[in-house]
């Protein structure tokens, strides 16, 4: 199978696993060991100013999060040498978030929001990506950096 084919396999299970992106409406529309696409839409529940109805700053962070880890684990996959599923679960059993910072630029307005990230550094044990939130004309709402456990 084809790193691009497991990708697809991979982002949709995510999508229709994750209850937590689920209720935040977060869904991966690309990733690869290059760089990784989350996109959501307004919803009135994830209001973090009620005065300015601008987006919660959980929100943003968490779709950073996602943009990050995910384009983390394309490079867990790229440095397998068996893509077998349980070799795959296995190594992607443990993914997990080791710091996150995130940089709140402007009020998060829009009708859909893009966050997107690309991989800075992929070891053996650590990841680092850089990661962006946009709205749909493309205002820069935030940036963040996530470092991501790979191994």
């Amino acid at each position: 199978m084809k790193n691009k084919d497991l990708y697809q396999q991979i982002a949709t299970f995510w999508n229709d696993s994750m209850p937590f992106n689920q209720l935040l409406g977060l869904t991966i529309t690309q990733f690869n060991s290059e760089q990784s696409e989350i996109r959501f839409k307004w919803q009135d529940k994830l209001v973090g100013n009620p005065l300015q109805k601008i987006l919660h700053g959980g929100v943003t962070a968490s779709a950073l999060d996602l943009a990050g880890g995910i384009v983390a684990a394309a490079n867990i996959i790229d440095q397998l040498d068996d893509l077998s599923p349980e070799s795959i679960q296995q190594n992607l059993w443990k993914l997990g978030t080791i710091d996150l910072r995130t940089d709140f630029l402007r009020p998060g307005r829009g009708e859909e929001f893009i966050a997107t990230a690309i991989i800075i550094r992929s070891g053996k044990k650590v990841a680092v990506a850089r990661m962006e939130l946009h709205n749909e004309v493309g205002e820069h709402i935030a940036c963040g950096t996530g470092t991501y456990m790979v191994g």
